[in-house]
């Protein structure tokens, strides 16, 4: 049997915590739990649940799970976000896969979103697939936001398995357009770092090309309402990044308004 240690990072997860813990019972050999500083409930709903709670200060998501992984006594990693949860037929999936002889391989699975209690199809969100199975040692995550994972060797394959990750995103709009602010920010000065710049006409436009191409072409209109927001919302963060990148990339403009 292939033996899967489950990976979590958290912070104040009280609200979700619980459902994700619950969705890798009898899936997970061993959880693991790596907190910086909750100061709601988080723990004590984690050491009821019997997984493992470690403390270690925020040192960035790429560098706080790759930390958590070092800790993995598996041979197999399962990566899963503490406002994720396997679905039931993604758990019977993961099941079948430990009984499997498995050479090693990445393995994706689709992630299905959940916006403010509406589950999301369309809008460029799903499917949305994500490499969240691969062996101890032979990856790492890379990047300040939107983190990749990396592996050693590079070439390994990647192997799909059936059933969603669902993903519990935001409960609120206000809670949307708050994280925004924070995410564009990092994307800014990530593109701003790689040389990458833009103009008063990108800043204006991107925008706009974003809205309709999830709108429009990739059917966001047919998640109602939801989709709209969704949408909307995608098009206002590349708004955000982009008047950031352009305030990075021309200082003296920033400094005439």
């Amino acid at each position: 049997m292939n033996q899967l240690s489950a990976i979590i990072i958290t912070h104040n997860e009280e609200r979700n915590i619980g459902r994700c813990l619950e969705s890798l019972r009898d899936v997970a050999d061993e959880v693991i739990v790596v907190d910086s500083g909750s100061t709601d409930a988080t723990e004590a709903i984690c050491q009821q649940a019997g997984a493992r709670f470690e403390r270690h200060d925020w040192e960035g998501y790429s560098a706080q799970k790759n930390y958590a992984n070092s800790l993995a006594s598996c041979p197999w990693i399962l990566s899963i976000d503490a406002d994720e949860a396997l679905s039931p037929e993604l758990r019977q999936s993961l099941l079948r896969w430990k009984q499997e002889e498995i050479q090693p391989a990445l393995f994706s699975f689709n992630r299905l979103t959940n916006y403010c209690g509406h589950w999301i199809h369309h809008c460029g969100w799903y499917p949305d697939k994500v490499v969240r199975v691969f062996p101890a040692g032979a990856a790492r995550w890379d990047g300040l936001v939107h983190e990749k994972l990396v592996t050693n060797p590079s070439d390994l394959p990647t192997h799909h398995l059936s059933g969603d990750l669902f993903h519990y995103s935001y409960y609120s709009v206000e809670e949307h357009a708050e994280r925004q602010l924070r995410y564009a920010t990092l994307a800014a000065q990530k593109a701003y770092d790689a040389g990458k710049q833009v103009g008063k006409l990108g800043v204006r436009l991107r925008p706009k090309w974003n809205f309709i191409r999830n709108y429009i072409f990739k059917l966001g209109f047919l998640d109602g309402h939801a989709g709209y927001t969704v949408c909307r919302m995608s098009a206002y963060y590349t708004f955000l990044k982009y008047s950031i990148l352009f305030q990075l990339s021309h200082p003296s403009v920033r400094g005439n308004d």
